[in-house]
This record gives structure tokens, C-alpha cells and sequence, in this order.
């Protein structure tokens, strides 16, 4: 069996936004129209046709989605026919980096040259009661958590209360991560709200849950990705800049969401293993990164798992952010495309996102959002309360 070292060769991604019609509308957006778009643009951007793609890994779709059997629906609608895979993955909030995941074997074992990585993510015009039971309420453990109305919120609001309470960092410097990703927001093209905000405006919002408000969780988005992975030779072919995978670490703790057997709630254990393994197997260490996308629904999330991953010191995360070290300019930009609270998070394909700003990045076409010479670049993405954790590690390559 070969172990082909694994590429990013093109991406493309729709603005995040409120994009779903309703079922009753007399002219309605489709998914499947809509993510070919992002297909042809991803593979332009790659300088292929499609006819060198050997699979697709496809998000699952929300189940607002009408079409079953999405990725071979997808595939008779692109036309393309593949001697490698046409599969869907699910993970909740992991699923896009479990899709990327999924590309990145089918050429690390040489079953493709090239492969995609994609999905769509639409639920906006979804009523808030259904959507609430179908995506929040009923993750958690339905005998134990769902009765008592436990969402992922309201853990990470417990997250954030249980590190005030441990580090002495204030609401304050927490609620400063969302004035950066409405800086960084206000830079990328794809992102769901530019406008900036003040730290004054992120404390006076209405509250959602103690000591969370409006602009420090995440908003319902609607979206699709497209990332083009291919084989290091394959890309070499191009003659044009390209990002190479060096590592991943992945962990599941055993648990589901908030387990009844006590832990740190505030170590993200999953985080920091799936980190060591990305790290050892990239033959990098955190001081390494020039920059990171993390998967965080809410201002305390980005805190903790930038500490769980070793990008900012355990207990100061929240202090670093508010002196500006996870900032554009900062000594570690986090989240540069402006995160899940800003950028905009159409759950599923949500870790696609960070794929498309690695990329950018590390190909120097981040515009004004640019990290002055990246060379190495991290996603990663999460289930539930950090019980899992997936992380990515790329390097810039000519």
C-alpha cells in the first residue's frame, strides 16, 4: 500500500449568510445548484477539470435537506464519474473535518490522485422551535441532559463561568475575542457579519445565556465549501502554489457531550491529545504555528482550546486575547477569517471554512486579512462540549 503525501490544490466557498428559502416560496435557492457552483470555482481555482477528480467525501446534509442520497445525487448532477469514493460523512460539528479527513486517506492510500472534500449546509428559514430540538436540544443525552433544556450553550456559558472562577479572568477580556472576529470578519469577503463592534457593544447586548450575549455565540448560517485535495505529485504538476498536510491527531474521550463522571471541564482533554499527536506526527511544536482556525461556537471556546492546543499559556488565554497576541498582528493570529461568531457557522460544513482561510492563507491570498509570511497553518474542530477533538496541521509549499 502507498502513503502519498497529501495536498490542498483549490478551494471555494459561498459567503456565510441567511440563504434558505422556504418551501412555500414561488422561486427557491437549491443546495445541489449551489454547491456545483462552489465545484466548478474550486477546481478552476485548482487549474483541473473535472475529469481528474477520482472521489467525493461529502458533508452530510442538514435534515432540512428534501434530496436523500445527496452525494450520488451530486455526482449525476456534476456528471462525474469516479473509480474512487462517493460517500457522505456525519459528525455534527466535526463533519466537514471529518470529510477532509476522509479525502486526505483516499490519497494517502493511493485509491485517488485527486479528491474533494465538500458539502452544503442550509437551515435558516427552518422554524427556531425545530431547529432548536433537532440540532440542539436532543445532541445532548435525550434521558439526561434534553429534560432539563441542556444545550451546547448552556455547557460552554458553565465553561465560562467554572474559568472566571479558576484563572480571575474577567467577562471582559472573554467577551474581547468577539471584537477580534468582528475585526478580522470586517476583512473577508465570506464572512456572515463585517461590521465592527466595540467591547462595549459585545457587554451591553441582550444576554442569551449567563454570561453569554448575543455577539459571543454563534449565529444560524447557511453555506457551502468545496476543498480540492490531490497527491503531492499531482500537485507539483500545476506549477502553482499549494498547501501540504504534514499532520493530524484525532481523540474521542469516551464520552458523549457532558459525561456524569467528573472531569476538568475546563482542560479540554481531547484538545490537547488530538494536538500532542497532530504536533509529533507534523514534527512541529505549537511555537511553530504562524497562525490557526478554531472551531469555537462561543468566545470561552476559542479561549480554552487555544490553551488546550498550547497557542496561548493555560489560564491566560483570555487575558492574551484582550492584550491583542490572537490578533491580526498579534504573535498568534486565531482565526483570522473571523471564526464561528463572526464569519458565520453553517454547522456541518463549518470545519470546510477553516480549510478555505488555511488555504489562503498559506498561498498568500488572504488579501488584507494576509498573516505576513505564513509558512504553517492549523485547523481544527470539535464535537460537543471538547469530549472529541480533530486537528489538522498544513505547511506552504511553492
Amino acid at each position: 500500500m502507498t502513503n502519498k503525501r497529501v495536498t490542498v490544490i483549490g478551494a471555494a466557498a459561498i459567503p456565510c449568510g441567511r440563504l434558505q428559502t422556504p418551501p412555500e416560496s414561488n422561486l427557491r435557492l437549491q443546495e445541489h445548484e449551489v454547491l456545483a457552483g462552489c465545484v466548478l470555482d474550486a477546481i478552476a481555482h485548482a487549474g483541473i477539470g473535472k475529469e481528474a477528480i477520482d472521489a467525493m467525501v461529502f458533508c452530510h446534509p442538514r435534515p432540512y435537506t428534501e434530496q436523500l442520497y445527496f452525494g450520488t445525487f451530486m455526482a449525476n448532477y456534476l456528471r462525474l464519474a469516479t473509480d474512487g469514493v462517493v460517500m457522505e460523512v456525519v459528525g455534527n460539528g466535526m463533519t466537514g473535518g471529518l470529510a477532509f479527513d476522509q479525502a486526505a486517506q483516499m490519497i494517502e492510500t493511493g485509491k485517488a490522485d485527486v479528491a474533494l472534500a465538500l458539502g452544503v449546509n442550509f437551515e435558516t428559514a427552518v422554524a427556531s422551535a425545530e431547529h432548536m430540538n433537532r440540532s440542539m436540544r436532543a445532541t445532548g443525552d435525550v434521558a439526561f441532559h434534553t429534560p432539563f433544556g441542556f444545550t451546547p450553550i448552556s455547557w460552554y456559558a458553565m465553561d465560562a463561568m467554572r474559568y472566571m472562577h479558576e484563572t480571575g479572568a474577567t467577562r471582559a477580556q472573554i467577551a474581547s475575542v468577539a471584537v477580534k472576529n468582528r475585526r478580522h470578519a470586517a476583512l473577508n469577503p465570506l464572512a456572515q457579519y463585517r461590521e465592527a463592534v466595540t467591547l462595549d457593544d459585545v457587554l451591553a447586548q441582550r444576554p442569551i445565556v449567563e454570561p453569554f450575549g448575543l455577539y459571543e455565540v454563534p449565529p444560524r448560517s447557511d453555506g457551502a465549501a468545496c476543498i480540492v485535495l490531490a497527491s503531492e505529485e499531482f500537485a507539483r504538476n500545476l506549477d502553482r502554489p499549494y498547501a501540504r498536510l504534514l499532520g493530524r491527531g484525532f481523540h474521542h474521550e469516551g464520552a458523549h457531550q457532558i459525561s456524569e463522571v467528573p472531569s476538568d471541564m475546563i482542560g479540554f482533554n481531547a484538545a490537547v491529545r488530538a494536538g500532542n499527536r497532530a504536533y509529533q506526527e507534523a514534527g512541529v511544536t505549537a511555537q511553530d504555528i504562524d497562525f490557526a482556525e478554531l472551531y469555537a461556537p462561543c468566545t470561552i471556546v476559542e479561549v480554552l482550546v487555544s490553551e488546550a492546543l498550547g497557542l496561548t499559556r493555560r489560564g491566560e488565554g483570555a487575558a492574551q486575547a484582550a492584550a491583542g497576541e490572537t490578533a491580526l498582528g498579534g504573535r498568534m493570529p486565531i482565526c483570522t477569517s473571523g471564526g464561528l461568531i463572526a464569519r458565520g457557522h453553517p454547522p456541518f460544513i463549518t470545519p470546510l471554512y477553516s480549510f478555505v482561510e488555511v488555504f489562503e492563507q498559506l498561498t498568500h491570498h488572504a488579501g488584507e486579512r494576509q498573516v505576513p509570511n505564513a509558512t504553517i497553518g492549523m485547523a481544527a474542530c470539535e464535537l460537543g462540549n471538547y469530549n472529541a477533538a480533530l486537528v489538522h496541521i498544513l505547511e506552504a509549499a511553492a
